[in-house]
């Protein structure tokens, strides 16, 4: 039922829909469901006096705003993604994810040029159902009013109307079954399901029954591709495992995994250490895995960056416990389509109730 509300356009008259996956070695956006049109964002924020973001004016507007984001609010200035790197800004590992939010919200709607009233759908981790309705409370009280911001220079102003917020994962689910179906496709709607999210700050165990969020089942673990990250750097000298270079270097393709910190003369090979810590660090990630897997659990669907990275790894160990195993793809960008797939449903509902008051 809920693919086939979502299945609608999802052009309607109460605005946009914004979808925001606040990972924490990028943001990813997007206002569609096409995996082409999620847009990646560096999640680091460098927190500046507006003089600070104002001398970035000079740059031409054709300039790719990915490379030279900043924005000013309420008196404030942002410099966010690879500028805000450039600037000593980190990835923000251990934070709240609800702190910075507004902030690279806003530097979503800034980048897609959003104006007038948005639905903005988001999600959070679920260390316990308190927590999460806590940040869910925070976060929905910072973006839900009216907003007025100066963009690259560009004064904008936007009305985000409706704030929905689900546990991080839960987009990946919805993803895999929009997808169209072929006869060996699973019918998840009738299954009961682990959803394996593997970011850089947690790994998201969450288990659904036939759609159902079992909250007392579910829950983010502060184990993840952070972990991995640090256990590369601290091979490296002079490495920080928070380091886009870096990051970017250990997830290319074999025989381009090249990395060379600030003050190396030569880069180090990371396919010389890369193998060993990858086994043993998806042994690990495995065995939390199945000291949590509920009992009742038939398929495992296996989603974000550190899913699609360990998946060769995870796969043989699914099918060893006979559990039938689903890679969520693109997996880095799953949860940003399914959340705004759920947002897209949400609007058809408010817009058929509008229509039949009307």
């Amino acid at each position: 039922m809920v693919v086939k509300l979502a299945a609608r356009s999802g052009q309607f008259s109460l605005g946009s829909v914004l979808s925001v996956d606040l990972g924490r070695t990028s943001t990813k956006a997007c206002l569609c469901r096409n995996p082409d049109e999620v847009v990646l964002i560096p999640a680091n924020v460098a927190h500046l006096s507006v003089e600070q973001v104002r001398r970035g004016g000079f740059e031409s507007q054709p300039t790719d705003p990915l490379l030279d984001m900043w924005l000013e609010f309420q008196g404030r200035g942002y410099a966010i993604g690879q500028l805000a790197a450039d600037f000593g800004a980190n990835l923000g590992v251990g934070q709240s994810k609800v702190e910075d939010a507004l902030v690279k919200v806003l530097a979503a709607v800034g980048y897609f040029s959003l104006q007038d009233k948005i639905s903005v759908v988001l999600g959070l981790p679920y260390y316990s159902q308190e927590q999460f309705d806590r940040e869910k409370e925070q976060i929905t009280s910072l973006l839900r009013s009216p907003h007025v911001m100066s963009y690259r220079g560009e004064l904008t102003s936007i009305d985000i109307e409706r704030v929905w917020v689900m546990p991080e994962g839960y987009g990946s689910l919805i993803w895999c079954e929009a997808q169209d179906k072929k006869a060996s496709s699973p019918d998840f709607p009738q299954l009961s399901i682990a959803v394996v999210d593997i970011g850089h700050q947690t790994t998201d165990f969450l288990m659904i029954d036939r759609f159902r969020f079992a909250r007392g089942a579910s829950k983010s673990v502060p184990f993840a591709m952070s972990q991995f990250y640090e256990q590369v750097a601290a091979q490296i000298q002079g490495a920080d495992s928070q380091s886009l270079s870096l990051i970017t270097a250990v997830n290319r393709p074999e025989g381009e995994r090249f990395f060379r910190p600030r003050g190396a003369t030569r880069p180090t090979n990371l396919d010389d250490m890369l193998p060993s810590l990858r086994r043993s660090f998806a042994r690990e990630l495995s065995s939390r895995l199945m000291d949590w897997l509920p009992e009742r659990v038939t398929d495992v669907v296996v989603s974000g960056g550190g899913g699609e990275f360990f998946w060769t790894e995870f796969r043989p160990l699914l099918k060893e416990a006979q559990l039938k195993g689903h890679l969520a793809k693109p997996s880095r960008r799953a949860n940003a389509l399914g959340q705004y797939i759920y947002g897209e449903m949400q609007l058809a509902v408010i817009q058929n109730r509008l229509a039949v008051v009307g």
